[in-house]
């Protein structure tokens, strides 16, 4: 082996080594209960099972860190996607949402179940529990749809 691709190498071994001992913070933000959407728009219960499996590690403050979030990089772009996630649309803070935002998530969330946008194939990949079938698709992406008529968007 040439002698600068083993040097190139032995450095990245060694920043791999190095970046292990940055740790992400896995704690999770407070969150109140009655803030939550389960608590607030009371989903059948199937459906606020699969919202819980399929969509709270990511989209609530309830994220259970898995065993792989302990290596670096792979916890540096876990913890960047779950941030992302959550600024995007916060299940534990859907109360703090104005009607226009709600309205706008509900929606948003409508078409992205419908069109399997969501759940992200990085995540089902890993997480076969939270794959979901056609049928609760549909009936996930309904619930929202029906859900839209209690805020007013304007």
């Amino acid at each position: 082996m040439n002698r600068r691709i083993k040097r190139i190498l032995i450095g990245l071994l060694v920043i791999l080594v190095l970046i292990q001992f940055i740790r992400i913070d896995k704690r999770n933000p407070p969150s109140d209960p009655t803030q939550d959407i389960i608590t607030i728009l009371q989903p059948p219960d199937d459906l606020a099972q699969i919202m819980k499996v399929s969509c709270y590690d990511c989209h609530s403050n309830h994220t259970v860190y898995p065993w792989y979030t302990n290596f670096a990089p792979f916890s540096f772009w876990i913890k960047q996607h779950i941030n992302e996630a959550r600024g995007h649309l916060n299940f534990s803070e859907w109360g703090t949402y104005t009607d226009k935002r709600a309205h706008h998530k509900l929606e948003e969330g409508y078409e992205m179940v419908l069109e399997g946008h969501m759940l992200l194939p990085s995540y089902t990949w890993i997480h076969s529990e939270s794959v979901i079938t056609d049928d609760q698709r549909k009936s996930l992406a309904t619930w929202f749809q029906n859900q839209m008529s209690r805020y007013n968007p304007e």
